[in-house]
């Protein structure tokens, strides 16, 4: 039996890649809901409470972190969260696979690999990289197994992200959007459906454990030539992009939540944010989602044919 917590895009991918090969999944959520799929079973509880996620993961010999806290209460919620699911690892001896973000490596120089340092510049990437080094240390020391996958902006059904969120709703509108960014800066894009391939491939392989992995991705698109793709596939008018002065989206922040939650990850669409995933692409096989497979069912998602 395999145990995912979450059911956002990535928990829901996971959860029913296991059910296509055949496993048993226990999905654990707040809510206990998610997709109605054979072989799923939904349950509800509070995963930062270490015995109510113990017992629902007993007898798992997985489990999948695939969901998280509200973004603006990162700092305060993360930290109990983590801690718990170390300490069900802990507890039940189920590998712990936990779906990371890229943060921990802060401002880059170059296309971001599995062996850079971590040097976190932002609240969230130290949040980030004190999670992964609280699960890496409990391996070290031979309570828990574990690994980290991790990966770029998302895109697939249901991704959530600074483009699928501040950037696409506009540009399907038709609308003219002010986008704080570098329109044609190189940024890397993770297929959602890569990200569980990647989970449960690491999940599978020992030897993957005890450290990170990126996720397979793409050649990287800019802004620009990936708003023009998405206004093709919706067919709408070509899309109309000026980029935000960083000085209007720190004034922004002052009265807009969503805006004060990037303002401090601005490095990552203001110059080149590449991500190196050929390590996990030798090691395990993955062909990626084509950007342009990935970018339409993103579309779909949010703009159901005929509308």
């Amino acid at each position: 039996m395999r145990a995912v917590v979450g059911s956002g895009p990535v928990g829901t991918a996971v959860a029913q890649l296991l059910v296509e090969r055949g496993e048993q999944v226990r999905l654990i959520t707040r809510s206990g809901t998610g997709p109605d799929l054979p072989g799923l079973e939904k349950m509800r509880a509070n995963a930062a409470d270490p015995a109510a996620l113990t017992a629902l993961v007993e007898g798992a010999d997985t489990l999948f972190s695939c969901g998280g806290p509200a973004y603006d209460r990162w700092p305060v919620d993360w930290p109990p969260l983590g801690a718990s699911l170390i300490e069900t690892a802990a507890a039940t001896g189920a590998v712990l696979l936990t779906t990371g973000n890229l943060y921990s490596y802060g401002v880059p120089d170059g296309p971001m690999k599995e062996s850079d340092p971590e040097r976190p510049n932002s609240v969230k990437g130290r949040v980030r990289s004190k999670l992964w080094a609280d699960a890496l240390a409990a391996h070290q020391a031979g309570r828990i197994r574990t690994a980290e996958v991790r990966g770029s902006d998302y895109l697939g059904a249901g991704a959530v992200s600074f483009f699928t969120v501040g950037v696409l709703p506009g540009v399907l509108a038709g609308k003219r959007t002010l986008v704080p960014a570098d329109l044609d800066a190189p940024h890397s894009w993770t297929a959602v459906t890569d990200v569980a391939r990647t989970l449960v491939a690491v999940a599978s392989d020992e030897t993957a454990w005890g450290r990170t992995w990126h996720v397979p991705s793409p050649a990287p698109t800019s802004l620009r030539d990936l708003t023009t793709q998405a206004a093709a596939i919706a067919g709408v008018r070509a899309p109309r992009l000026s980029s935000m002065p960083p000085a209007v989206l720190w004034l922004g922040g002052l009265v807009n939540k969503q805006a004060r939650g990037i303002r401090e990850l601005q490095y990552q669409f203001r110059r080149p944010f590449v991500l190196d995933s050929s390590q996990a692409e030798r090691a395990f096989g993955i062909v990626t989602v084509p950007t342009a497979d990935a970018l339409a069912e993103t579309v779909a998602a949010i703009r159901p044919s005929g509308r």
